[in-house]
């Protein structure tokens, strides 16, 4: 059963009739031991302090080693002090706040934000956009505005802090998110929550809706909760145990905000923020592979000073490509060197330096999934017909791809298999798919994906269902090894 408690300094000053919920005094909570073994709970930490070592500050502590939901996390605590936070989420909500405020002549404005809720209706995208963001029950932003409207500073306020002529509405929001919380479906024998971030409106995702459907079903068989979040969900991650990103990622791009979040307040994280930084950087992949001497076509790290020097180096064609490219986008082959110095003038505007590579010509790529470490799926990804790339992206924005065979890891040639499991092992124990062409003896890394594909009838066509489970059974593994640690 999911129990919902409220803490608060002391039950009999607080001013607000909660039902449906019990309120139980901030000492009691963090020092009676029969709160220390309850599970499937969320506390509400309406304390009028969360200052450092404060009593609130140690119920919000103290929930999470306890394994329950803190509203407000610690996390979201802190980010309320950090005056960098605060502009990012004033820049992030920047055309909703001056839609909002846009009618004020003063030049100042405080917004009472009670359970993601104001009395002024007009103020309510705002006030729960700020709410999921922050994510504390009874919040104070303020506003000044600066040739437009800022948001200067945001904060916690205590239930006694509440104007007396506001409370009849508090209470009011208060019961319906209390009773609209209550309503949600009890989890059933769940340890854990994972939280599955996807887009289903991107054109090349990394898993297919059958696959998630198939993961959300393997973390249930082992007594967990997945369910799928979208962008807008990013303030609920505190709610959660682990982040799965299925979302093709970027560093500027709101998956990095994801995976750094989640990782900052202790979910576990996979792809983590540093896997992310890797991998979606070719620079840093050509010089790390290099550097540890990992087979790799013929590479340029190319910039202004030296990209003429390209064709006479690798010769032609070649292949250039941007540093953050992903499923064959941003990736040319040139030919001529006028397509050569056409194409690499205009890749140079947008970034300052860009990657050459050796063409090497071949039938397919390996493409070899690796998780914490071990080798997890092996595939043979065919080049589209007539094709140089496995996709082939058409002018009106369609694409044709090539076929796809799914190997067990044991039909890998051992060399394919040892270099890719090396280059991963460069980059950390998260889920990477390896890249690699052979050229007659020779294996070669072409680059190492965070966040690889992963869909029901391609990647999983050998290992069925035991896929899915041995990826959750991860997640898994790594939220108890966490758990212990604390």
């Amino acid at each position: 059963m999911r129990t919902t408690l409220v803490i608060v300094d002391n039950p009999k000053s607080w001013p607000l009739d909660l039902k449906g919920v019990e309120v139980v005094p901030a000492r009691r909570y963090l020092t009676d031991p029969s709160f220390t073994n309850l599970r499937h709970t969320k506390v509400f930490n309406l304390c009028r302090s969360y200052r450092y070592q404060t009593v609130g500050y140690y119920v919000s502590l103290l929930a999470e080693a306890r394994g329950h939901k803190p509203i407000p996390r610690l996390a979201a605590i802190q980010d309320m002090k950090l005056q960098t936070m605060v502009r990012f989420v004033s820049d992030d909500l920047d055309e909703l706040i001056q839609k909002s405020l846009g009618h004020i002549q003063s030049e100042r404005f405080t917004l009472s934000i009670y359970f993601g809720k104001n009395l002024a209706k007009h103020y309510d995208r705002l006030s729960a956009k700020l709410f999921r963001t922050f994510h504390s029950p009874l919040l104070r932003a303020e506003f000044v505005y600066q040739k437009k409207w800022v948001l200067q500073s945001i904060h916690s306020i205590a239930g006694n802090d509440i104007p007396d002529q506001h409370r009849p509405f508090v209470i009011e929001v208060a019961n319906e998110f209390f009773a609209r919380s209550q309503s949600l479906p009890k989890p059933v024998n769940t340890r854990y929550d994972i939280a599955i971030l996807h887009n289903p409106e991107e054109g090349d995702q990394p898993s297919n809706e059958r696959a998630l459907k198939k993961f959300i079903k393997a973390a249930a068989a082992l007594q967990m909760s997945a369910e799928l979040i979208r962008k807008e969900d990013f303030s609920q991650l505190a709610e959660y145990d682990a982040l799965f990103i299925r979302e093709t990622t970027s560093v500027n791009h709101y998956t990095y905000r994801f995976a750094r979040r989640a990782a900052a307040i202790g979910l576990v994280v996979i792809d983590d923020p540093e896997s992310i930084l890797k991998c979606t950087n070719k620079v840093f992949l050509a010089e790390v592979l290099q550097r540890n001497h990992i087979p790799v076509p013929r590479t340029m790290i190319v910039h202004r000073e030296n990209y003429k020097q390209v064709p006479d180096e690798l010769g032609l064609p070649c292949i250039l490509k941007k540093p953050d490219s992903s499923f064959s986008q941003g990736v040319h082959k040139v030919s001529t060197k006028e397509e050569f110095l056409a194409q690499t003038r205009r890749m140079l505007n947008d970034s300052d330096l860009i990657i050459a590579q050796q063409f090497l010509p071949t039938e397919y790529d390996w493409r070899i999934g690796i998780l914490d470490g071990k080798p997890l799926y092996a595939c043979k990804y065919y080049m589209a017909k007539n094709h140089w790339q496995i996709i082939q992206r058409q002018a009106d924005g369609s694409k044709r791809e090539g076929n796809v065979d799914t190997l067990t890891v044991d039909e890998v040639p051992p060399r394919v298999l040892k270099t890719a499991l090396k280059a991963a092992g460069l980059i950390g124990k998260g889920l990477y798919g390896v890249d690699l062409k052979q050229s007659g003896n020779q294996v070669y890394v072409i680059e190492v994906n965070d966040n690889p594909s992963i869909d029901a009838g391609l990647e999983d066509h050998v290992l069925k269902d035991e896929l899915y489970r041995r990826i959750m059974a991860t997640f898994l593994e790594r939220i108890e090894q966490g758990k212990k640690a604390r």
